[in-house]
């Protein structure tokens, strides 16, 4: 995608997020992570222990960072689209989860 085109809907955006997917590795790190950091999240809600919060979004992304590191070779949506980005692991998530997306 050229530098100087700004995505404006998530709609737009999804399509570029796959493409920066592709890698089987990567998306089952991404799957692995975001399913951690849920956990962390619902353990942090139903124990009350307030510092698995951050803990679960360090999980998160510190397994999708080492899937485009290592595997896309790509600089991660999120510096770009934080949203969008944030948005796009879930929905992937949820792809995946439904077997709509090949993990």
């Amino acid at each position: 995608m050229p530098e100087e085109t700004r995505i404006q809907t998530f709609a737009e955006f999804y399509p570029f997020y796959l493409d920066e997917h592709a890698n089987r590795t990567s998306r089952r790190l991404h799957f692995v992570g975001s399913s951690i950091g849920l956990v962390l999240l619902i353990t942090a809600a139903t124990t009350r222990n307030a510092w698995l919060i951050p803990l679960s979004f360090l999980q998160g992304y510190a397994f999708a960072w080492v899937g485009h590191f290592f595997f896309e070779h790509n600089r991660p949506a999120t510096f770009k689209y934080p949203l969008f980005s944030f948005m796009g692991d879930w929905r992937m998530w949820w792809d995946i989860l439904r077997g709509r997306i090949h993990y």
